[in-house]
């Protein structure tokens, strides 16, 4: 009898236990059930509604009409392009006092790299390998946005890209999983922080769900194909890791994904994201996507809203597909209301979250913005990460660090150019503050005699100025014929004791919507470049761009090239306190550079085939080229410093390891140069035989150390059991016993290694 008591109890406990799963499947928050309960179908569908009354960020060709009259009639979830204490009270107000239950607006933004205090580029910020930072950078940008009334963030954007034609690789952490995990968890945990109610902490919105870094030919809004094990072992590990710390909100991509566009596609929204990785935010189109399932040819506009709400997307983000036939899909028994207020249910969930529910002007403080925007701390800051982000791909003779009283010809036509310094996706960001190279120069080492000259257009291509300088000047061209400008600056370059010629892309010749198929510089800077280094002066190259770019005929000139990617606000200073040696450069490429587009995609990540060519040669009925050989111009995790690094005796501390075990790989490093340096450890893993094909090897750990002059260090890296395993054929993430190789060392292309077996 007590034994049947015992029993029953522990049912009964588990039945309560299921019951209460099953409520808090719906919401444990009694504010939003409370709304819900008062709300009529049109509102719940309003508050699915995201609109843009224009004259802020442009990211579509679509602006939002009657946005106060809608928002009025509580047709309005949320607002972006829209910025500013006072503007966000108003558009507040005018949900607050005039709609119905007064439920306030989510305001958001893409706060790409920085608010006003923009810093580089992502792909150039990932270059640092300091998640350190990274958070830290975050953190500021979300304490300026807040303070200018946004709380809600477009961005991590976290996809994969191996293929640089494509711009918004510029937007990303490169080509690999490990570290854009890593990345996106920092920059997450650096928006939301502890306490997402807090009035310095925003929501962030991990976009874009998925794939839309494998966009086919690098062409932006292209369809996607791949399979299944692809995706899980390369792509889709950033976007988990942005939902493991927490991401409040997710942001779907344009692309389809085994045939069904993002937006509508259930298997993306509801088994993968909510149900295998069990998020529990809410989720957004991108700009018109749900309109573009059209396009797709998935029907008309009543028929993709349905199914995107269904698939598990909560909100429609400008193209009011939902506002306008939701309610007619409900009368025809298309959706249910129950799956437009669990939609709902997930928007006011996050409202509650960041405390708008409490208090609807809660972002509306007047006093914050002089306080918490473009400080002498916030520069300071965005002035360091910029210089944690610049790559040393090559330095002739030493050429740099530049003497401070020496006789530098600054040339080329970025050298003096403020609107090219935030780089792509900086909205929120001022290029009027920027302070460009030239001026940096001049701050940094004030006892050199700096002279400038352009020497160049950036293109002489009229055409291509016109599509890039689409939201404003970023190519000029001068009214000066080419000649003219080019014997200007030879004439300066050989009456100084050094050239530095500042070349590259433009800010938005990379970006969205921004692919090409030459990644080379442009012929006009070309030319500029071949005839600088024909004056027999040392010249040291400043690379800007949003991406990798094919450079073969650069590196083999005798040239000191850094490349420093678009550096934001702090652009002249930054790129002065490292050509000056105020800072010794310590990036590494996180994505592969291609000798030319022929090779791409490429990546470090390769798999064997069952032809390998051989190290350093040419062998018919092999993989390879005819034309080029089949390695890198540059591989990943590459990045050269001022002084030199050496590795040694690398040791594991265990030979076995059981499925449960770590194992810890030491390595001694020692700093074998003249100066002091900081170099990022680098530790890559090869599953030598398993159930599916493996990579060459993957990233799968790493350490940044500073090494004073003659320093040795024992540097050490754990490998975890997660770091082992793969998902396999049944998309199970599982390790296989079997060897494993370890190699450690300054890029992907390490050779130091060891090996340990896993039983």
């Amino acid at each position: 009898m007590i034994v049947r008591k015992y029993v029953f109890a522990i049912f009964l406990f588990q039945l309560l236990l299921s019951c209460s799963s099953k409520e808090q499947t719906q919401s444990n928050i009694s504010e939003v059930e409370a709304l819900l309960a008062q709300m009529t179908l049109e509102e719940k569908i309003g508050q699915l509604n995201l609109l843009t009354p224009g004259g802020g960020v442009a990211t579509g060709s679509v602006v939002s009409e009657n946005v106060e009259a809608k928002i009025k009639a509580g047709q309005v979830g949320g607002l972006f392009g829209v910025a500013g204490p006072e503007r966000v009270r108003k558009a507040q107000e005018l949900a607050v006092a005039h709609s119905r239950l007064k439920i306030p607006l989510l305001i958001g933004s893409d706060v790409i790299h920085g608010y006003k205090t923009t810093y580089p580029i992502p792909l150039g910020v990932s270059c640092s390998w300091d998640m350190r930072l990274i958070e830290q950078a975050a953190r500021m940008a979300a304490t300026e946005a807040t303070a200018d009334g946004v709380m809600w963030n477009f961005s991590p954007m976290v996809d994969i890209a191996r293929d640089p034609r494509w711009g918004r690789i510029a937007e990303g952490a490169g080509e690999d999983p490990y570290l854009g995990a890593a990345v996106a968890a920092a920059m997450v945990k650096g928006y939301q922080g502890d306490d997402l109610s807090a009035s310095n902490t925003m929501l962030s919105c991990v976009k874009h769900l998925a794939l839309y870094g494998a966009s086919q030919a690098g062409r932006d809004y292209h369809t996607v194909d791949m399979s299944k094990l692809k995706m899980f072992n390369h792509y889709l590990p950033p976007y988990k890791a942005a939902v493991d710390a927490g991401v409040a909100s997710a942001m779907t991509s344009f692309n389809d994904i085994d045939g069904v566009p993002a937006s509508g596609n259930k298997w993306l929204l509801t088994e993968l994201l909510r149900g295998r990785w069990g998020f529990d935010g809410f989720v957004t189109s991108d700009y018109t996507s749900v309109n573009e399932m059209t396009e797709h040819g998935l029907g008309d506009l009543q028929t993709v809203s349905a199914l995107a709400l269904k698939a598990g997307l909560d909100m429609d983000m400008v193209g009011e597909g939902f506002l306008t036939t939701l309610k007619e899909s409900v009368e025809q028994g298309k959706i249910t209301e129950e799956e437009i207020t669990q939609a709902c249910r997930r928007v006011l969930e996050a409202k509650y979250r960041s405390g708008l529910l409490d208090d609807p002007y809660h972002y509306s403080d007047g006093q914050r913005p002089k306080r918490d925007i473009l400080t002498a701390e916030n520069r300071a800051l965005a002035r360091k990460l910029a210089t944690r982000s610049f790559v040393l791909l090559k330095n002739h003779n030493s050429i740099l660090p530049l003497k401070r009283d020496a006789k530098i010809a600054l040339i080329g036509p970025l050298a003096d150019s403020r609107k090219n310094m935030l780089g792509t996706w900086a909205p929120t960001g001022n290029p009027d503050l920027a302070v460009t190279i030239l001026e940096g120069f001049k701050n940094v080492a004030p006892n050199a005699e700096v002279n400038y000259a352009k020497g160049a257009n950036v293109t002489d291509d009229e055409a291509l100025a016109k599509k890039v300088n689409v939201f404003g000047p970023r190519i000029v061209i001068d009214k000066r014929s080419t000649e003219s400008m080019l014997q200007e600056a030879v004439h300066l370059a050989k009456s100084s004791d050094v050239v530095v010629a500042v070349v590259g892309e433009a800010t938005e010749m990379s970006g969205e919507s921004a692919s090409r198929t030459d990644i080379s510089i442009p012929e006009s800077q070309k030319k500029l470049i071949r005839a600088l280094v024909a004056t027999g002066k040392p010249v040291a190259l400043i690379l800007m761009s949003g991406r990798p770019l094919t450079i073969p005929e650069e590196m083999d000139l005798p040239v000191a090239i850094l490349q420093v990617w678009h550096p934001g606000v702090e652009a002249g200073n930054a790129v002065a306190d490292v050509v000056f040696g105020h800072y010794n450069p310590s990036g590494k490429l996180t994505a592969t550079w291609p000798r030319n587009v022929g090779q791409i995609p490429i990546y470090y990540s390769i798999k064997h085939t069952g032809r390998p060519n051989p190290e350093g040669g040419y062998e018919k009925f092999k993989t390879n080229y005819l034309d080029v050989p089949n390695t890198p111009l540059l591989p990943f995790g590459y990045g050269l410093s001022y002084t030199s690094f050496r590795y040694s005796n690398l040791r594991l501390d265990k030979s076995e390891i059981g499925a449960d075990e770590s194992i810890t790989i030491t390595v001694t490093v020692e700093n074998v140069g003249n100066l002091a340096g900081e170099e990022v450890v680098q530790l890559y893993l090869q599953d030598v035989v398993r159930s599916i094909t493996p990579p060459k090897r993957q990233l799968k750990g790493f350490k940044k150390v500073m090494l004073e002059k003659g320093e040795r260090k024992a540097v050490s890296l754990t490998i975890r059991p997660d770091d082992l395993k793969f998902y396999n054929s049944q998309l199970e993430f599982v390790a296989e016993p079997g060897e494993f190789v370890v190699y450690v060392g300054g890029n992907s292309d390490a050779t130091l290694s060891g090996s340990f077996i896993l039983n």
